[in-house]
């Protein structure tokens, strides 16, 4: 009597253990497009959810952002700084965000463009690319002529749009390899 009580145990384990995964085969076939696509390096437990805030100061850089020397991007606030292996920030601005918004993660820069002309045809200088969403390649860009419209609703841009004086920080700054941290 144990040993048929041992085997129907043991049978419903097995059919319970392939139902979990069958189930988890379909949840992974039924991701939507753009949450498969933006999957791309590690989530820090800031970036998962708004990261904390100075209220005295909205400029200061979010606790839990990283370590070490890197760009932080807040999608939220499009605010980035630049923080130094001291963990010290060197610069921050606001930037015009692009259409597209990376997913929140830990990414590098994987390039880069002294002058190029923008997907809106804007004529943009000191391109750092770090990203990409949906095809659309995703990154920090300084128009020529100084303006930093926001984009044209419906238009599939990646170019986040900062002034040209912070377009040369960060073009100083974020070399090939350089971490981007975006965070909510």
């Amino acid at each position: 009597m144990a040993s048929s009580s041992a085997g129907f145990v043991t049978g419903l384990t097995a059919a319970a253990i392939g139902t979990v995964g069958f189930l988890a085969f379909q949840a992974a076939a039924t991701v939507p497009p753009v949450l498969g696509k933006h999957a791309r390096g590690t989530l820090p437990a800031a970036a998962a959810s708004k990261a904390p805030r100075d209220e005295l100061n909205p400029a200061a850089l979010p606790a839990g952002s990283g370590r070490g020397k890197r760009v932080v991007y807040s999608l939220d606030d499009n605010r980035v700084w630049l923080v130094g292996a001291d963990n010290k920030v060197r610069r921050t601005f606001e930037v015009t965000p692009s259409e597209l918004d990376p997913v929140p993660g830990v990414y590098k820069v994987t390039s880069r463009s002294n002058r190029t002309t923008g997907s809106d045809g804007t004529p943009i200088e000191h391109v750092v690319r770090f990203a990409s969403v949906d095809h659309v390649t995703i990154g920090f860009s300084a128009a020529v002529d100084g303006s930093t419209p926001p984009p044209e609703p419906g238009t599939l841009t990646g170019g986040i749009r900062q002034s040209r004086a912070d377009g040369d920080a960060m073009w100083d700054f974020a070399t090939i390899g350089q971490q981007v941290v975006v965070i909510r």
